[in-house]
């Protein structure tokens, strides 16, 4: 079957899922106020476009900050499904329905690039956490090549050195295996990233590792230090298991 028709079938599939969990979702957001149906929706929508997705590591417990690195739009497909977080996000996301898509999910949004807007972004991730819901943060602030780790921007860690009463912070090693290079999306278009990565053959086994939290710190750049050199090890354990070294 060649990459396109492949494409075009998973989008197809997701669709329809789309379609499946629509009406429950907002049936019980009127009921409840809440629904469960995103994380459903994200974990399902993860497995059509082939992800095979492996959680190692001790449970997350709620009010927890997790620090991951950050290869593709997939990630988030991932992530939400397997953990149920939801996620830091610039505030500009392009389309309107991927916007609402992302307001399903508890998204955060927060302005990039500003020095006068650190503080408020730090009290609106600190405020974040004190719901249940996990939180997750893309310290690289793009999506990276799959074979190397980004410097990790330290400050939008501000709200979390020190972490907030009861909160804590965790780092996550999203681990494509072999396939991480052709997964990331990096100096493409975001087009042609998702064709490419739709179109591949075959499922795609991923390992979420679920990294011991970080000890608390005043620091925000020695919490960025630690998380990147917590993920760099973990991927680099993984990478090493696979080929036998």
């Amino acid at each position: 079957m060649i990459p396109m028709i492949r494409a075009a079938l998973r989008v197809a599939g997701l669709l329809l899922l789309f379609l499946a969990c629509l009406p429950p979702h907002l049936l019980s957001k009127w009921l409840l106020g809440r629904s469960l149906w995103p994380r459903r929706f994200l974990a399902a929508a993860a497995w059509v476009v082939g992800a095979r997705v492996r959680v190692v590591g001790d449970p997350i417990r709620p009010h927890t900050l997790l620090l991951a690195n950050h290869l593709s739009w997939m990630d988030i497909i991932v992530m939400a499904g397997a953990t149920g977080c939801a996620f830091v996000s610039k505030d500009n996301l392009g389309h309107g329905f991927i916007h609402w898509l992302a307001d399903q999910n508890q998204t955060l949004y927060i302005t990039r690039g500003k020095r006068s807007t650190t503080a408020n972004q730090a009290t609106a991730i600190a405020v974040a956490l004190e719901r249940p819901q996990p939180l997750t943060l893309f310290p690289e602030g793009t999506t990276g090549p799959g074979d190397q780790l980004l410097p990790f921007r330290s400050s939008l860690l501000a709200a979390v050195a020190p972490a907030p009463p009861r909160s804590h912070v965790r780092p996550v090693a999203l681990d494509y295996g072999p396939a991480a290079c052709e997964v990331g999306w990096y100096n493409e278009s975001g087009k042609d990233n998702i064709l490419r990565v739709l179109g591949r053959k075959g499922s795609l086994p991923t390992t979420l590792h679920l990294l011991p939290p970080l000890e608390p710190s005043a620091d925000r750049k020695l919490v960025a230090q630690q998380a990147h050199q917590a993920i760099s090890a973990a991927l680099t354990a993984s990478s090493s298991a696979r080929t036998g070294l």
